[in-house]
């Protein structure tokens, strides 16, 4: 009786299985998103900052001569052809964003191959805050616009210089990859590319 009792148990075990197994596998697959829903949930992050730096420079405003074309040179350049005998001193501080406008990403720019995602992201971008409450003038002899433009002169120049960082851009371009990957990964995807092309668009 107590065998018979065991083989029952037995059976039932393995028969509550088999249908668990059946309605796994009749279960629909995941419905993933195409790629204007990708799209979509990515642009979400609107313009995406990847890297945020703080930069100063040391400037000048009887500078020694500066390389035209250099980041600092119109700099330079404008004081000394701008300003009459231009003396004092500055250090400026700003704030440089490195990151990206995904609302410029489009369904042109997705490609869906089962669970993996390829995307040709938009070029970095950079935009330079000033920081005038921490800017320091020392024995200056420009008057306010002069300084203003000044002012706009650096700004230019950090932006400049922070665009042909190439340390810099891998890190921005890293952090943004790694966001966006995190998010298609949350959404079902198991693998995410980020190419320059897309795979079979080639001369398209």
């Amino acid at each position: 009786m107590r065998r018979l009792l065991s083989l029952a148990v037995l059976g039932l075990a393995v028969g509550l299985g088999a249908a668990l197994g059946v309605r796994l596998l009749a279960r629909p697959a995941e419905r993933l998103p195409d790629p204007p829903a990708v799209v979509e949930r990515v642009r979400e992050v609107s313009r995406l900052v990847a890297l945020d730096l703080a930069v100063y420079k040391k400037v000048s405003f009887a500078p020694e001569p500066i390389p035209a074309g250099s980041f600092w040179g119109d700099v330079a350049g404008w004081l000394v052809h701008s300003v009459r005998a231009p003396k004092g001193r500055a250090i400026v501080f700003a704030d440089a964003h490195v990151g990206l406008d995904l609302s410029r990403l489009d369904a042109s720019h997705v490609l869906l191959a089962g669970r993996e995602a390829f995307l040709v992201l938009p070029p970095l971008e950079v935009t330079i805050e000033l920081r005038p409450g921490e800017t320091e003038v020392i024995g200056s002899n420009l008057d306010s616009a002069e300084t203003a433009k000044l002012f706009e002169l650096a700004r230019e120049a950090f932006q400049r210089q922070v665009e042909a960082d190439p340390v810099i851009r891998s890190r921005a371009r890293d952090a943004a990859e790694r966001a966006i990957q995190a998010l298609l990964l949350e959404a079902g995807f198991e693998a995410v590319h980020f190419v320059e092309e897309l795979p079979g668009r080639r001369g398209a």
